[in-house]
């Protein structure tokens, strides 16, 4: 591969929107209102090449970072590609931070402009502006910037100066391509496959996040081993509803695979998904576990008949999926065997941001529910001696951004990467996630036990959303329990069970939880059972803090919230 010869996402939608056949047809269908707008091929890349120019003479090229703070909708694929357009480095930013993590994510990755969609995102960045070295700002919405400068505490009249509407910013980029007609595809043509084409922060169970540096090359390896994984599932011209938030990598790769496919994408979000999906009848559907849950539960509530029960289950889900693929954490076994019993396969694959994503996937021809799926073609994989899972391969990042300290200590010494998770290799070659090796508690008997290895035991009951293990220093585990309120209330009220308070604090819902750690705690060495629990006063979030934006749990973040709780767990 020549150093130039790399597929990078701009250049595959400037390629895709010049085909005679897809230019004036629809790419995406934007929400306006209760409607849906279509914006054709040729339209999106014009929008993209206007930014682009735009960017250019803000002083985006190589390796200067610029930032995308916002929800998903068009105005951030427009924005993402025309960065990497500019041949600058993409940061996404989730649209739910503030305060600590939001200044530090714009300060560490150096940001010179930033994005952002509202009023609300916008009073975040300036409420941390002393601390950035922004010069631009554009707003996709339109925004009082010279209020929410004052109401900052802030001199309005620089800030004002450097502001930008979207819509102002692609005029100026149309201007600037009537100057300089080639400005675009000739910085478009400099892209170099080491480039880097992104800076991604990590979700952050611990500390502050670290700046996960990927470059062309990186991404075009794991997009070409995803396609040729699952291209067969696949058709131009398929429809998808992307709801999953573009900042995740997830999300932003489905974006990007429509572009290079051909998809026809409407644009959703989490409030909306399940409306599109039926209505909109997608022929793909891309989601994290809690949405194929609760797609089985309706579905499964209809009625006691299986066959009723499937018929359910492909009336609300459109009925024409042909491709489905779960990410961000485990699914319940069950939950694949009963969509698959419905005649629809749900694909599970593993990875992490460091590896450009994906590491492993399942197929629809060689699959195992047990498992997260065999190597991508690009990829090696090995287990450490203590199980640890290690991967090679040119998906593999870059590095982590301004700290080779981090970096270092993510490979062994023959540059294998260490995943962090624990797993095994089944007889038939599928890995098996077993649990993390960072999350160790050590119990006061000197007992090492990886907590999760415990709690995926038990998300195979639906009533359980997360159990949470405590025990480091103690005599014999604990859990925190937070449970599926919707699940619970559903099980009270087919027993005729009434009561004033909420399920969670129901005694017949104490009654169960215990009931299923008993069962559990049957499987377990003695060492490892669980003596004693409580349950959460309220659901674990991610705007609660307790989960990361991808709904890992922050097991720190946990522990300091119900401290009081969990140590009256001994003492009781």
């Amino acid at each position: 591969m020549s150093i130039h010869a790399c597929p990078n996402a701009p250049q595959i939608l400037f390629d895709q929107a010049a085909r005679p056949d897809l230019k004036q047809i629809p790419r995406f269908m934007v929400p306006v209102g209760d409607e849906f707008v279509p914006v054709t091929w040729a339209q999106f890349a014009e929008r993209v090449e206007h930014i682009a120019a735009f960017l250019i003479e803000h002083g985006i090229d190589r390796d200067i970072k610029a930032a995308v703070l916002s929800n998903t909708r068009i105005e951030w694929g427009i924005a993402g590609l025309a960065i990497g357009a500019a041949r600058g480095v993409l940061v996404p930013v989730y649209p739910t931070l503030f305060g600590e993590q939001l200044a530090h994510i714009l300060a560490h990755s150096d940001s010179k402009l930033v994005f952002v969609e509202n009023a609300e995102q916008l009073a975040r960045v300036l409420s941390v502006w002393d601390r950035l070295d922004i010069q631009t700002l554009v707003t996709m919405d339109d925004v009082d910037v010279h209020r929410a400068a004052q109401e900052a505490g802030l001199d309005p009249d620089p800030i004002v100066a450097s502001t930008f509407g979207f819509a102002r910013a692609e005029q100026a980029g149309q201007t600037q391509l009537a100057a300089q007609p080639q400005q675009v595809r000739e910085r478009l043509a400099q892209i170099a496959a080491e480039d880097v084409s992104s800076l991604l922060y990590t979700s952050g169970t611990t500390g502050m996040p670290k700046g996960v540096l990927l470059s062309y090359h990186n991404l075009a390896v794991n997009g070409g081993d995803w396609i040729s994984v699952n291209g067969p599932l696949l058709q131009e011209g398929d429809v998808d509803v992307l709801w999953l938030p573009m900042s995740h990598i997830y999300g932003w790769g489905q974006f990007c695979l429509g572009n290079q496919l051909g998809f026809l994408t409407y644009f959703s979000s989490p409030p909306k998904a399940f409306e599109h999906l039926m209505n909109l009848s997608p022929h793909l559907f891309m989601s994290v576990p809690a949405y194929w849950e609760k797609l089985a539960q309706i579905a499964q509530a209809a009625s006691n008949e299986p066959q009723q029960q499937y018929a359910e289950l492909k009336r609300i889900t459109g009925g024409r999926l042909r491709f489905c693929l779960s990410g961000g954490a485990g699914l319940r076994r069950e939950v694949k065997e009963f969509f698959k019993a419905a005649g629809i396969m749900i694909i599970e694959g593993y990875g992490l941001t460091e590896c450009s994503p994906t590491l492993t996937m399942n197929r629809i021809d060689d699959f195992d529910f047990s498992s997260v799926g065999k190597a991508f073609p690009s990829v090696r994989l090995k287990l450490a001696e203590d199980g640890e899972i290690l991967a090679k391969g040119e998906n593999v990042f870059v590095g982590y951004h301004k700290d080779p300290q981090a970096t270092n200590a993510m490979f062994d010494a023959e540059g294998w990467l260490k995943t962090g998770d624990l797993g095994r290799f089944n007889e038939r070659g599928f890995l098996q996630i077993i649990g993390r090796k960072k999350d160790i508690l050590v119990t006061a008997g000197g007992k090492n036990i990886p907590p999760e290895n415990i709690e995926l035991l038990f998300r195979e009951d639906p009533l359980i959303a997360h159990l949470v293990v405590y025990g480091d220093g103690k005599h014999y585990l604990t859990a925190l329990v937070d449970i599926n309120d919707q699940v619970a209330q559903a099980r009270l009220d087919e027993m005729g069970v009434t009561s004033d308070s909420a399920a969670r604090r129901h005694p017949k819902v104490h009654q169960w939880i215990s009931e299923l750690i008993d069962a559990v705690n049957q499987s377990l060495p003695r060492h490892e059972t669980i003596k004693n629990f409580c349950i959460a006063d309220e659901p674990l979030t991610m705007e609660g803090g307790m989960l990361t934006p991808s709904l890992k749990i922050k097991r720190r973040q946990v522990y300091e919230r119900y401290r009081s709780e969990l140590e009256a767990l001994y003492h009781s």
